[in-house]
């Protein structure tokens, strides 16, 4: 088994932050207390921290024709699921800031991506490669 990933992150509030990963992602809850919740994001530790005011929206980068929000985080399905995802999204009636689509098509890493954010505003990016194996390849665009 691979070693599991951990991230934290701030969030303005917890009952949200329940209702989003819990409720609209599926994530299983695991430990809490009174600040802090950790779920399961899909085989990977993520740790919720309520935090006391706003904190600051990250930079942007290009990507493709996109302005990618630097700062972002989420998980690579295989092609079929991530398809899955993006219709159940849609119909949840998420703001994407991205929306849904194929990006480097016909290229090494061709790639399908969207970009949300939870009530707190934390961006999440949901992708998955055409090719699995391409996953770390490098291409010509990426250099």
């Amino acid at each position: 088994m691979a070693p599991a990933f951990h991230l934290a992150f701030p969030v303005l509030d917890l009952a949200a932050t329940r209702a989003f990963y819990g409720g609209l992602l599926g994530c299983p809850e695991g430990r809490s207390a009174e600040r802090w919740i950790d779920f399961d994001f899909f085989g990977h530790q993520i740790s919720a921290h309520l935090v006391d005011g706003e904190f600051g929206d990250a930079a942007t980068n290009p990507v493709d024709g996109d302005r990618v929000p630097a700062r972002h985080f989420g998980v690579v399905f295989e092609w079929p699921e991530w398809e899955d995802w993006a219709e159940r999204l849609r119909l949840a009636g998420i703001d994407f800031l991205i929306e849904p689509h194929v990006r480097f098509e016909g290229q090494v890493g061709e790639q399908a991506t969207m970009f949300f954010r939870d009530p707190s505003g934390n961006t999440l990016e949901f992708k998955s490669f055409r090719n699995p194996a391409d996953t770390f390849a490098v291409s010509a665009t990426a250099q």
